[in-house]
C-alpha cells in the first residue's frame, strides 16, 4: 500500500469517526455558498459575447457613438392579398407607426407611411410622409405611392420588399442600461401591439425581428432550457441511479452530492457577482452530469466491497482506497480542462468554464466527505454478488487481448481516418443559426431576410476630411461609386448612403423632373439643399443617424443576405480594399456590425482555445506522470485523451461539417472529461501489476473487472447528460452538447479497446526484453 493510500485509509477513518460533524459542516458550508444565488442575474445583451478591449466592438461602439445605436424591433407585416399598397393595409401600417413610438425607449420609428417624402410646389421643398390618410385614397393614389415608395432606395429592399407584398416598420430604441431586462420590456410591449393589430386587422400577418428580439431570444432561449432541461436532467439521473445501484440509499446519496454541488456553484458564483448568460446558463445541466461519476465510481466499489461480505465501515474506506486518488485526478484534470475556456475570446465561456470547475472540485469534496459519512448512516442492504457483473467485463478484456494486434490495428486505423477528415469542417458562426428554427426569433427572421430585407449588416463611418465636407460634390460621388460597388456585389440586399437623398432633394427641387435624379454641382448648393431638408423633418426622423455633428462623416450602411461568416468577412474586407484603392484617404474606414463581430470571434476564438488546449494538455498529462509515477505511462495517456477529439471532430465533419464559436472549445472543454475513463484504467492497470504481481495480459483483465462497470455507466450517463443539451433551443448549447456526447463515446471506446491493447502491447514488449536481457546476463 502506497503513501498516498494509507493516507487516504486515515482519512477515511476519520470522516467516519466523525460523520455527523462532517455532514453538519458540509451542509452549513454548501447553505452559506447557496446564500448568494439570489444575487445570481441575468445578462442577455448580445455584445457580452465580446470582451470591453475587443476591436471590433470598440469600433462598432465607436460608430454608434457617433450616429445612433442599431438596438431594434422590425415589425415585419406581410398582407394576406400579398399587396401592402391597398387602403386598408396602409391604414394599419400607420397605426402601427403611430403606436409604435410608445414601446419603451423608443426614439424612432420608420415606416413606408412617415418616410419623408421631398416633392416641388412652384419654387418651394415639400417635406411630408408619404401616406397619410389611407383609408380614404383612392385607386390612383395607392398606384403614385406604389410607384414613389418602389422607386426609392431608401425603401425599396429595406422597409418595402421589391414585389410590394411585404412591408416593415422599424423602431429603433435608445437603451438606458440602468437594467439587464430592458430589451425583455420592449419586446413585450412589441408582441402586445403586434398581437393587438393582428386582432384588429385579421389580414395581416405580424413577425418580429431586430437586435432587442435577438437579446430577448437569448433570454427566453436560456430560461426555457433551465425550466426543461434541468428537470429532464434530475428525471434521467434518478432513473439511472435506480437501475445502477438498486439502493434507496446510493440514489438518495447521489442525488445529494449533485443538488449540493450545483447550489453551491450557483451560489459562489452569486456571491462574486457573476452573471448567467446563454452559455453559462447550462453549468448547472453540466456540474450535474459530471457530479455523478464521482458518485457512481466510490458506490459502485463501495457495493462491491459489500457483496463480498465487508462490513459498511470497512467497505467504504476500502472504495475510499481503491478509487480516492483516481477520483481525485479526474476531478482535476476535469477542472483543468474546463478552466482553459479562460482562453476563449469570449467572456460568457469563461465563466461557463469557471463555474463548472468549481462545480466539478465542490462535488469531489462532497463525494469525498458528506458521501462517505451519511452512506455510513444510512441503511444498506449488500448487494448480490451476481448483480456487480465483473464477469462480462472479464469477458471483453480477455477478447480484446485475444485479438490485440487486429484490435490495435483496426482502433488506430479509424482514429487516424477519422481525424484525417477534421479539415473538412468550415468555419460558420452566424447568430441568428444560434437558435433553432422552431424559435419564433429565428422563424420570424428568416422569413424577413427571406421577403423583406436581411439582419446582417456591414456599416463604415466615412469621413470627408473637414467639418461640412459631406456636401463636397467629390465626396458625394465617392459615396456614390461606393454604393454601385456595393450594389453589384453578390449577396447584397440593400445600400443606404447619403447620395441616394441628395439625389432625390435634387430632383424635387427642379420641379420633380427625372433628368434631375443626380448629384448637385457645388458644395454650396449641396449644403443649401442638405440643410432645407434637415429643417423640414419632424422631431425623430432627423438625419442624426446618418450624418455626425459637424458634418465631416456620413454613415453607409450595407444589408446583406444569409452568407457565411467567412463570405462575410471577405464581403467586408472587399469594402475595405475599394476604399484604399478608390476612395479619399480621409475616406477609409473599417467595416464593422455585429454579424462581422461575432464572425471575426470565432476565428480568434479557435487561435486562442488552441493554446488553452495545448496549456490543460501540458497540465494534465504532467499531473497524470506525477500521479501514475510513471511519464512512459503519462505520455502513452496522451493517445487515448487526444484521439477522442480528433475522431468526434472527424465524425463532426463527415455529419455536419460546420464549427462554430461553441463548438470550437469542445476539444479544451472534454479533454479533462475524457481523461477520467483513461486515469480509472490506468490506475487499475497500475494496481493489478505492483499491487498483485500480474503480467500484462492479467492486469489489462483486472483491469476490465474492477474498472469497466464503472466506466461504462459513467459514460453513458456523460453521453446522456449532454445529449440532453441537444434538446436545447439555443443551437450553440445544443451543438456543443452533440459534440462532447460524441467525444465521450470516442473516449470509452478508444479505452476500451485501443488502451489496453496499447498497453499488453508495450509492456509485454517490455517484460520480453528484461526476460531477454536477464538469461543474457546470467552465467
Amino acid at each position: 500500500m502506497s503513501n498516498t493510500e494509507k493516507a487516504i485509509v486515515r482519512y477515511g477513518q476519520w470522516i467516519l469517526r466523525h460523520r455527523v460533524a462532517v455532514i453538519i459542516v458540509t451542509v452549513l458550508s454548501v447553505l452559506a455558498l447557496g446564500a448568494g444565488s439570489p444575487r445570481l442575474g441575468f445578462n442577455d445583451d448580445y455584445r457580452l459575447f465580446f470582451k470591453s478591449s475587443d476591436p471590433e466592438l470598440q469600433a462598432f461602439e465607436a460608430l454608434q457613438a457617433i450616429y445612433t445605436k442599431n438596438d431594434n424591433i422590425l415589425f415585419v407585416v406581410e398582407p394576406a392579398g400579398g399587396n401592402v399598397f391597398t387602403g386598408e393595409t396602409l391604414a394599419a401600417i400607420e397605426q402601427l407607426t403611430e403606436e409604435a413610438w410608445q414601446i419603451p425607449f423608443a426614439r424612432r420609428v420608420d415606416s413606408v407611411t412617415n418616410f419623408q417624402f421631398t416633392r416641388a410646389e412652384e419654387d418651394d421643398l415639400i417635406v411630408e410622409d408619404l401616406v397619410s390618410g389611407a383609408a380614404s385614397f383612392g385607386p390612383e393614389q395607392l398606384a403614385a405611392v406604389r410607384r414613389a415608395a418602389l422607386d426609392e432606395p431608401l425603401l425599396n429592399g429595406r422597409i418595402v420588399s421589391a414585389k410590394g407584398d411585404v412591408t416593415g416598420v422599424n423602431v429603433t430604441l435608445q437603451m438606458p442600461g440602468e437594467s439587464v431586462d430592458e430589451s425583455s420590456i420592449a419586446a413585450a410591449a412589441a408582441r402586445e401591439l403586434a398581437a393587438n393589430l393582428e386582432a384588429e386587422w385579421p389580414a395581416l400577418d405580424v413577425r418580429l425581428t431586430g437586435f432587442a428580439m435577438l437579446n430577448n431570444a437569448f433570454t427566453e432561449a436560456s430560461m426555457r432550457d433551465m425550466s426543461t432541461l434541468i428537470p429532464v436532467m434530475y428525471g434521467f439521473i434518478l432513473l439511472f441511479l435506480v437501475l445502477l445501484f438498486r439502493s434507496v440509499t446510493a440514489t438518495l446519496s447521489t442525488l445529494f452530492v449533485i443538488i449540493m454541488s450545483t447550489v453551491a456553484t450557483l451560489g459562489a458564483a452569486g456571491w462574486l457577482g457573476l452573471e448567467l448568460t446563454p452559455p453559462s446558463a447550462i453549468a448547472p445541466t453540466l456540474i450535474m452530469t459530471l457530479a455523478v461519476a464521482d458518485s457512481v465510481h466510490l458506490l459502485k466499489g463501495f457495493l462491491a466491497r459489500l457483496s463480498f461480505g465487508d462490513g459498511k465501515s470497512e467497505a467504504l474506506v476500502e472504495a475510499l482506497r481503491v478509487n480516492g486518488w483516481p477520483i481525485f485526478l479526474t476531478s482535476a484534470s476535469t477542472a483543468i480542462g474546463f478552466l482553459s475556456m479562460n482562453f476563449s475570446d469570449s467572456p460568457p465561456f469563461h465563466d461557463l468554464g469557471n463555474m463548472t470547475a468549481f462545480g466539478v472540485m465542490a462535488a469531489f469534496v462532497i463525494s469525498m466527505s458528506f458521501l462517505p459519512a451519511v452512506v455510513s448512516l444510512l441503511p444498506v442492504r449488500p448487494p448480490r454478488r451476481r448483480s456487480v457483473g465483473a464477469e462480462r467485463w472479464d469477458r471483453l478484456g480477455a477478447w480484446v487481448l485475444g485479438h490485440r494486434v487486429p484490435v490495435l490495428l483496426v482502433t488506430a486505423a479509424v482514429a487516424v481516418g477519422l481525424t484525417l477528415s477534421v479539415p473538412r469542417n468550415e468555419l460558420n458562426d452566424e447568430f441568428v443559426d444560434y437558435f433553432a428554427p422552431s424559435v419564433p426569433f429565428r422563424a420570424d427572421t428568416d422569413f424577413a431576410v427571406e421577403r423583406l430585407t436581411g439582419i446582417y449588416q456591414v456599416e463604415f463611418s466615412l469621413g470627408a476630411g473637414e467639418s461640412g465636407g459631406v456636401a463636397e460634390p467629390a465626396y458625394l460621388e465617392a459615396l456614390d461609386r461606393f454604393a454601385e460597388y456595393w450594389r453589384a456585389q453578390p449577396g447584397v440586399l440593400h445600400v443606404r448612403t447619403l447620395s441616394d437623398t441628395m439625389r432625390r432633394i435634387n430632383r424635387s427641387l427642379h420641379g420633380d423632373d427625372p433628368a434631375y435624379y443626380a448629384l448637385p454641382e457645388s458644395r454650396e448648393l449641396s449644403a443649401q439643399y442638405l440643410l432645407l431638408y434637415e429643417l423640414s423633418l419632424p422631431y425623430g426622423l432627423d438625419l442624426n443617424d446618418e450624418i455626425n455633428v459637424d458634418k465631416s462623416a456620413t454613415r453607409f450602411t450595407v444589408t446583406l443576405d444569409d452568407l457565411s461568416a467567412k463570405g462575410l468577412i471577405a464581403a467586408a474586407r472587399g469594402g475595405e480594399a475599394w476604399l484604399r484603392a478608390e476612395a479619399p484617404e480621409s475616406m477609409f474606414s473599417y467595416g464593422v456590425g455585429p454579424a462581422l463581430m461575432f464572425a471575426k470571434l470565432a476565428q480568434r476564438n479557435i487561435r486562442g482555445m488552441l493554446v488553452g488546449t495545448f496549456v490543460a494538455l501540458v497540465l494534465i498529462s504532467a499531473l497524470l506522470m506525477v500521479a501514475l509515477r510513471s511519464w512512459r505511462y503519462g505520455l502513452l495517456s496522451l493517445i487515448p485523451n487526444l484521439a477522442p477529439a480528433g475522431m468526434a471532430f472527424g465524425i463532426w465533419a463527415l455529419a455536419v461539417g460546420q464549427i462554430n464559436l461553441a463548438l470550437s472549445m469542445v476539444v479544451a472543454m472534454t479533454l479533462g472529461i475524457v481523461v477520467d475513463d483513461t486515469v480509472h484504467f490506468l490506475a487499475k492497470y497500475q494496481r493489478g501489476r505492483h499491487e498483485r504481481g500480474l503480467d500484462a495480459d492479467g492486469a489489462v483483465r483486472y483491469a476490465f473487472r474492477a474498472a469497466g462497470g464503472a466506466l461504462f455507466t459513467t459514460s453513458v450517463v456523460l453521453v446522456a447528460g449532454f445529449l440532453v443539451l441537444s434538446l436545447s433551443s439555443f443551437d450553440m448549447n445544443a451543438g456543443m452538447g452533440r459534440l462532447t456526447a460524441v467525444t465521450i463515446a470516442m473516449a470509452l471506446f478508444t479505452d476500451f479497446f485501443l488502451l489496453p491493447a496499447l498497453l499488453a502491447t508495450v509492456d509485454r514488449r517490455k517484460s520480453e526484453a528484461t526476460s531477454l536481457q536477464t538469461q543474457t546476463a546470467a552465467p
